[in-house]
């Protein structure tokens, strides 16, 4: 029976991440969480940190760290500033995908700025009618003479209002099969693209917007693997970047948590602590409970991408339980500090607002219980699993 414990490497690692997201991050975490410009002077201190680098290898200018000391960071880091941390996320997950996919020369060009807070990259896969369903995709990638033109709309694309590139995914053939999906990576620059910043309620700094391509002009070097294989692409990553966003869940809803028992040993109510009454410590304890299981099923199945062995299961019900669970922990505390937390004096209202975008992005509870049940029942059973189905 093998048993997963924490290195001292790893211990080093979070005691230094967490003096320096609560010294420098969480004391300006409300002013950027509440502006809807993009934070760079943190994302650059990020960088010269080495925290945007860990999943991109040293002979490359990053870290080369293991996924549970990329874990560690999103964890930590989420517990000081939420927004922060998901720049963290985004930066390992991106960079190893640029690594791995990017042409040298557009690699080496483009990697060194993601590490160090220069450059910002993201993803653009949803689509205005399409949402989950990717077979369902419209945007359209011509062969042309040196390379492709792309057309068509992506919508709800994570730092796509400040990146300067994206990786986007388009059909280059029509067959409607999931094998018709191939990766490009777009400088945001290019001639036909424009942006729509979208009005969210949190996560405004790092923001969403939607992009629309006309004739979009991609060099066949800026195609990214092979031809028909973008689904099978990020598909591959969804099970990685699953478990990351629950130990963001996890990190957001823990600092909640912890603040509401410094308080709750301080306010006063009948002549004693609050939280000497049940209904105060209870309500903690089970919380408490729950985070703890997320926090260990996704560094579960973090584990077991580091061995080489399926997680899909693991990371899809961390994906629905995880935002669930941290969304309800931080509104209870909201609750138990009473009318102080219905300001902006408390940072609880704001992070609500920012972890509950994670019950809708990265895949909805629905199509996540959908991707259990499948595993569990087998694919033969419930193909209602369209988008994974054929993966």
């Amino acid at each position: 029976m093998s048993t997963f414990l924490f290195t001292d490497e790893h211990d080093d690692f979070r005691a230094s991440v967490r003096s320096f997201s609560q010294s420098r991050l969480a004391p300006g975490y409300m002013a950027r969480a509440t502006s809807s410009d993009f934070f760079w002077d943190t994302y650059r201190e990020l960088g010269r940190q080495g925290l945007l680098g860990l999943g991109v290898s040293e002979e490359n200018g990053g870290q080369g760290a293991d996924l549970i000391t990329v874990g560690i960071a999103c964890e930590e880091i989420a517990g000081a500033d939420y927004n922060a941390a998901f720049t963290v996320f985004n930066a390992s997950v991106a960079g190893g995908m640029l690594e791995k996919n990017l042409q040298p020369g557009l690699r080496e060009k483009w990697l060194p700025g993601v590490i160090s807070g220069e450059l910002l990259t993201g993803l653009a896969l949803t689509e205005p009618e399409s949402g989950s369903d990717a077979q369902a995709m419209r945007m359209k990638a011509t062969r042309v003479e040196g390379g492709w033109l792309l057309n068509g709309e992506k919508t709800s694309s994570s730092l796509a209002a400040h990146a300067h590139g994206l990786v986007v995914f388009a059909k280059t053939s029509q067959d409607g099969g999931t094998r018709s999906v191939t990766a490009f990576f777009v400088p945001l620059d290019s001639p036909g693209i424009s942006r729509h910043a979208l009005n969210d309620i949190g996560f405004k700094p790092i923001g969403r917007a939607a992009v629309a391509f006309e004739d979009v002009f991609v060099p066949e070097e800026n195609q990214m693997g092979e031809v028909g294989r973008g689904f099978q692409m990020v598909m591959g990553e969804f099970d990685y970047t699953r478990s990351l966003l629950g130990l963001m869940c996890y990190g957001s809803a823990q600092a909640a948590i912890d603040m509401t028992v410094a308080y709750a040993k301080e306010r006063k109510a009948f002549g004693q602590p609050i939280g000497r009454f049940q209904g105060v410590s209870f309500p903690l304890a089970e919380h408490a409970t729950y985070l703890e299981g997320v926090k260990w099923l996704s560094y579960h199945a973090l584990a077991l991408r580091m061995a080489g062995r399926p997680h899909t299961k693991e990371a899809a019900m961390i994906k629905w339980w995880g935002p669930q669970t941290a969304v309800r922990a931080i509104h209870d505390c909201i609750v138990l500090h009473g009318h102080v937390a219905y300001s902006e004096d408390l940072p609880l209202q704001q992070l609500l607002r920012d972890v509950s975008g994670l019950e809708i992005g990265d895949g909805t509870p629905q199509i996540q219980k959908m991707i259990v049940a499948r595993e569990m029942f087998g694919r033969e059973y419930l193909p209602y699993a369209a988008p994974q189905a054929t993966a």
